[in-house]
């Protein structure tokens, strides 16, 4: 059995806890009322942005997002539908399937990122001076690693 959390630590961690639900959801929020993206949505498209060829294998794509192979299939197909991706196969393993950015996603995404960066910056950046920050990257980096 896990020893109990401190006084101190409990409140840490309802703190934490609280405090990051209300942030997704104010960003889940502002995101789809200004652009009609989920943060689901939005992650995949930055992660394929970011890859080379803007292509990601799709179980590459879960792991870097933290969701499960039959949620990214979902997500992705998803974005199928909607033009914003495509599956293909992976050109040097024809058993695997990548996700691969289209014209119409990488457009959709630098039409959104203002305005989800400014609720980014008005939700967490500007309440948090360069050293807080560096603080909170070095501990989530750790705690990712977990």
């Amino acid at each position: 059995m896990a020893e109990p959390l401190t006084a101190t630590q409990l409140a840490h961690w309802r703190t934490f806890i609280e405090s990051s639900w209300a942030l997704h959801t104010r960003l889940e929020d502002e995101l789809r009322a200004a652009t009609g993206l989920s943060m689901n949505d939005y992650h995949v498209l930055v992660a394929l942005a970011d890859a080379p060829d803007r292509r990601i294998r799709m179980g590459e794509l879960a792991s870097r997002l933290v969701l499960s192979p039959s949620r990214i299939t979902y997500q992705i197909n998803s974005m199928v539908k909607r033009g914003l991706v495509r599956k293909e196969s992976c050109p040097d393993d024809g058993r695997g399937q990548e996700a691969v950015l289209t014209g119409e996603g990488l457009t959709v995404l630098r039409e959104a990122a203002p305005a989800h960066l400014a609720t980014v910056r008005e939700s967490f950046i500007d309440h948090l001076d360069d050293e807080e920050l560096a603080v909170i990257g070095r501990v989530f980096a750790k705690i990712r690693k977990v």
